[in-house]
């Protein structure tokens, strides 16, 4: 599940540098996937460990990230919606696009972190 960390850390990068160049450079928010997938990327590399507490530890840290988050951005792309919505505009299409998408990818990273844990969990491993 390590590996997999480091794909999503990679996405999430990808996801803030887009929206900040999408942006024209101007709003610094734009970076915030950025920051959360180094975060991800840099526990989910100390994750890779044959310590199985050391690896248990900074995977939880992980989808405790990852849930804080969907919280975020999902939270932020809602109220930016209905902000919008309630002031008569369109609201910004870069800025809901992009979290939109890191919500989308936190609750994919988050449900698969739990199926590992079942497993890892049903499998005597723990």
């Amino acid at each position: 599940m390590a590996k997999v960390t480091l794909v999503f850390a990679l996405l999430l990068c990808v996801l803030g540098l887009a929206g900040f160049l999408g942006t024209g450079r101007i709003h610094q928010t734009a970076l915030i996937p950025t920051w959360f997938g180094l975060a991800l990327g840099l526990f989910g590399y100390l994750a890779i460990s044959p310590d199985e507490k050391r690896r248990k530890l900074f995977m939880h840290i992980n989808v405790t990230l990852a849930l804080l988050g969907f919280l975020g951005a999902g939270g932020r792309a809602v109220y930016g919606y209905i902000h919008a919505s309630s002031l008569g505009v369109a609201p910004d299409a870069i800025a809901l696009g992009s979290q939109v998408t890191m919500a989308g990818l936190m609750l994919i990273y988050v449900i698969l972190c739990v199926r590992s844990f079942i497993a890892a969990r049903r499998s005597g491993k723990v």
